[in-house]
């Protein structure tokens, strides 16, 4: 059902939004003067209010978590298992998987106007003073991986995993 824009009335399962025609319209007016412009430049938009079944299909599309099979990312720094695979050489004599812990997380970082001492100090060429952390591995322990070489031989290689996971500040030397 349309309104007829003569009359001014929309029916009652009808929505009426006016909005600003520079802002989300090309005005009939001048560009140039977007706060000035008459009555004319504003724009008249119809829309349809969504039904009760609409709404309700929203909501639950809103409450089912994404990637229903993934996690969901939380804020900091967390251990996250990996499979690894390891060769005992490049031509893959002897290998062997593992599930190994990597740090996989968020951290906080900012970034704002420097304090006057330190514009001072600088010259006046750092003017933004930035603090930043990095998500980071706290602690290592040594695991034992099974090698399967030729045959029944077998070979035990060990390799580091991450034990613990924190924000620290972000270091060059790390990585």
């Amino acid at each position: 059902m349309k309104a007829d824009p003569r009359e001014g009335v929309a029916p009652e399962s009808w929505q009426i939004k006016i909005r600003r025609a520079s802002t989300v319209w090309r005005p009939t007016e001048d560009l140039r003067n977007p706060l000035g412009q008459p009555l004319s430049s504003w724009a008249l938009e119809v829309i349809p209010m969504a039904s009760p079944h609409m709404l309700l299909l929203c909501l639950l599309v809103l409450a089912v978590p994404e990637g229903w099979g993934r996690q969901v990312a939380v804020p900091g720094c967390h251990l996250h298992p990996f499979n690894v695979t390891v060769r005992s050489d490049r031509q893959g004599t002897c290998q062997g998987s593992h599930v190994a812990q990597a740090c996989v997380g968020h951290c906080e970082s900012s970034a704002f106007p420097s304090r006057y001492s330190v514009l001072a100090a600088s010259g006046y060429r750092h003017n933004v003073t930035s603090v930043s952390q990095c998500c980071t591995i706290s602690g290592l322990k040594k695991v034992k991986v099974q090698l399967q070489c030729g045959g029944d031989r077998r070979e035990e290689l060990e390799i580091f995993t991450a034990r613990a996971c924190q924000c620290d500040m972000c270091r060059l030397s790390r990585y």
